[in-house]
C-alpha cells in the first residue's frame, strides 16, 4: 500500500477530485495556506495499492490534459501538480512506537 501526497494547482483541483472519485479513488483534502510552489494549491492524500500507482498518475495526467483543452495551458513554468509517493507503513511510524 502506498500513500500519495499530491499538491495540486488550484486550477485542476476540482476536476481531479471529481474525476478520481468517479473512478473509485478515495482521498482526503487538506485545507492549507502558504507558499509551497508559490501559487494557490490544494493537497490531497490518497491511499493506493502498489500496482495502481501508475494508473492513478495516468488518470491525473488525463484529467489535467482535459482541463487544459477547455481552459488553455498554464503559462510559464507552473506545474499541474507535484506528488510524493511513500510506503504507507512508513508514513505513520508513531502508530507502532507504542507497541
Amino acid at each position: 500500500m502506498k500513500l500519495m501526497i499530491c499538491v495540486i494547482h488550484d486550477r485542476y483541483a476540482d476536476e481531479i477530485e471529481q474525476g478520481l472519485k468517479s473512478k473509485g479513488y478515495r482521498m482526503t483534502e487538506l485545507a492549507s495556506s502558504g507558499g509551497f510552489l508559490k501559487k494557490g494549491n490544494t493537497t490531497f492524500l490518497l491511499g493506493v495499492d502498489n500496482k495502481d500507482v501508475k494508473a492513478l498518475q495516468s488518470e491525473m495526467k488525463e484529467i489535467c490534459t482535459k482541463v487544459e483543452e477547455k481552459k488553455g495551458k498554464l503559462k510559464g513554468k507552473e506545474s499541474r501538480y507535484t506528488s510524493f509517493v511513500v510506503d504507507a507503513k512508513d508514513s505513520l511510524p508513531f502508530l507502532t512506537q507504542g507497541k
